[in-house]
């Protein structure tokens, strides 16, 4: 066993929020053209929330905030850094981040959003772990908050279905531990990519440089399906790798929650049994950057997650942009 300590980033406490609201796929039905059996069958989605009024990123990414700091035994004052990553933000500026900022009563911290659409949470994780290791901040709040019902166009069914709204939260704290990833705890190793080619698969028709209107969702699902199998299984491939670990080592995987289909694709590209997946789809539909920690906050409360497993987080989105990371818990 060494003796070599350096300074990780340990996660100590996840949160999780959803609107008041919850939407079945019966409900749904009655607005678009669309059923309930077309709906589960196509992407395992039964139902999904959708924020009212008063309910906005910044309210959920809060929420979701305050019970992650709850679950780490902290108080907001001890948070030293806010990473928020969304694309549906409260206002084109200022950041959402500083928002939540002042809703959990912070009055000065290092606060700021990242645009990565589904991906975003795995790029704020790795940003927020880098700036830890870097030596400058102690505890961090890195949080996935998404209002996408209000970027939907209601009448295509196609994708209107897919999604909803929610917010998922983790504080990152500083910790010395063993520089072998073999023997640590905490985010291990991440990766991440982007290809802007493919931005005709999914994106949204406005923004205030070309419209100046916020826009509305758009996507080509087969495409993008396609490539997120082949993707997510090439990018956990990676960061296995890059610790020297094997699939096998994997006790939960925790992907973006995008479609049923697609996790079940991925895991079998990984050799990994089902019961090892966090699906919670079912539950909430897509939330974009919000669904990793929401999925990850659902099986840590629920006991599944224990203390030393390792845990595989994953995603991809528009952009595309896709990336994975490994933690020990």
């Amino acid at each position: 066993m060494t003796d070599a300590l350096i300074r990780r980033a340990v996660l100590s406490g996840t949160g999780s929020a959803l609107p008041a609201r919850r939407v079945t796929n019966a409900e749904l039905a009655q607005r678009v053209d669309t059923s309930d059996e077309w709906i589960v069958e196509r992407t395992g989605i039964s139902a999904r929330y959708i924020a009212g009024e008063g309910e906005t990123t910044a309210t959920l990414g809060a929420e979701a905030a305050r019970a992650a700091l709850a679950a780490a035994g902290l108080a907001p004052e001890s948070i030293d850094l806010i990473v928020l990553a969304t694309a549906t933000p409260d206002q084109t500026f200022p950041a959402t981040a500083t928002k939540v900022q002042t809703l959990l009563g912070i009055d000065d911290c290092v606060a700021f959003d990242v645009a990565a659409v589904c991906s975003g949470f795995l790029y704020a994780l790795t940003v927020a772990d880098s700036m830890i290791r870097g030596g400058g901040f102690r505890h961090a709040l890195v949080i996935g908050a998404e209002t996408f019902s209000r970027i939907l166009d209601w009448e295509d069914r196609a994708t209107c279905v897919l999604f909803g709204d929610g917010a998922g939260a983790v504080v990152l704290s500083a910790a010395m531990e063993p520089a072998d990833p073999a023997e640590a705890r905490g985010v291990l190793a991440t990766r991440l990519h982007a290809d802007g080619r493919h931005n005709g698969l999914l994106y949204v028709d406005g923004g205030p440089s070309t419209t100046g209107t916020v826009g509305k969702l758009r996507m080509k699902g087969r495409e993008v399906f396609r490539h997120a199998v082949v993707n997510l299984a090439a990018v956990l491939g990676e960061v296995l790798d890059e610790i020297g670990l094997a699939a096998d080592a994997i006790d939960w995987l925790v992907p973006h929650q995008a479609n049923a289909r697609i996790l079940e694709a991925t895991a079998r590209k990984l050799a990994l049994s089902p019961d090892r997946v966090v699906m919670t789809v079912d539950r909430h539909a897509n939330t974009s950057a919000a669904s990793v920690p929401l999925a990850l906050d659902a099986a840590v409360r629920d006991g599944r997650v224990q203390p030393g497993q390792i845990l595989a987080l994953e995603a991809m989105g528009g952009g595309f942009t896709w990336g994975a990371a490994i933690i020990r818990y």
